[in-house]
């Protein structure tokens, strides 16, 4: 399912790119996408290690273990742990590279991948769903599904419908509209962190991690408010200078 998500999000990328006949080399969306994919898989897996990983002195003292499918222990647990906000610093730090690299201007790149993205990551929370990862908190209500015969609200579902469904919605229809590069990817990051922070309600906390502030605050909600005010601090910077549009 993680596959099917970042190949729909290619697809939708280069579709966005034909539809509204951006004048946006083919090779060079290719290439594009190559860095910044290696980029959220790296990022993904370093974020989590950095950020959740109970072991993280452990993989700081051997990091060719990180992507090892064994444990210390020699148990198999495949390559298993990722990370969304790990992802996005991946994923800007290829970009990044890729646009010193090649000379351009990544804004308007960053914007076309700002409305591929939810939508490929609605099927990564479904693939959660199906795999029963990222478990929610515990419910009593009639929609609840069973995992480990405890009642749990579907939050994978929830997080699809927020942070995928809703969010890709609004960025397709406001996308001709945008005044500046780099309005979406700011507009995509904010709508994100106020859809995880709603979400994050309804997620289990990890388990290792647990309430971080006032008994109620994850380290998700944590990572969504610091997302929030990058965003907006984004949005106003590329506004004020004038960036101009695609």
């Amino acid at each position: 399912m993680y596959v099917t998500a970042l190949l729909l999000a290619t697809f939708f990328a280069y579709y966005i790119v034909k539809k509204d006949k951006l004048p946006v080399p083919k090779s060079l969306l290719d290439s594009y996408i190559i860095w910044v994919e290696i980029g959220v898989i790296l990022g993904a897996k370093l974020g989590y290690v950095l950020f959740y990983d109970p072991n993280l002195s452990y993989f700081l003292s051997q990091p060719w273990q990180i992507f090892n499918p064994y444990n210390q222990y020699g148990e198999f647990v495949g390559i298993a742990g990722f990370s969304y906000h790990g992802a996005l610093l991946g994923f800007f730090i290829a970009s990044t590279l890729f646009s010193l690299v090649h000379k351009i201007d990544q804004w308007y790149l960053l914007d076309i991948t700002a409305i591929a993205i939810p939508l490929g990551y609605t099927f990564g929370r479904i693939g959660n769903f199906l795999n029963q990862e990222l478990i929610g908190r515990e419910t009593t209500l009639s929609w609840g599904i069973y995992v480990d015969k405890t009642l749990r609200h579907p939050s994978q579902l929830y997080e699809a419908f927020l942070e995928g469904v809703i969010v890709f919605t609004i960025l397709y229809l406001y996308r001709k509209q945008k005044s500046f590069n780099g309005e979406l990817i700011a507009l995509y990051m904010l709508l994100y962190a106020i859809a995880r922070f709603i979400a994050e309600f309804f997620r289990e906390p990890d388990i290792q991690i647990g309430y971080l502030y006032f008994g109620w605050m994850t380290k998700g909600q944590e990572f969504s408010i610091l997302m929030i005010i990058f965003a907006l601090g984004l949005y106003l910077y590329r506004k004020k200078i004038g960036a101009t549009t695609l």
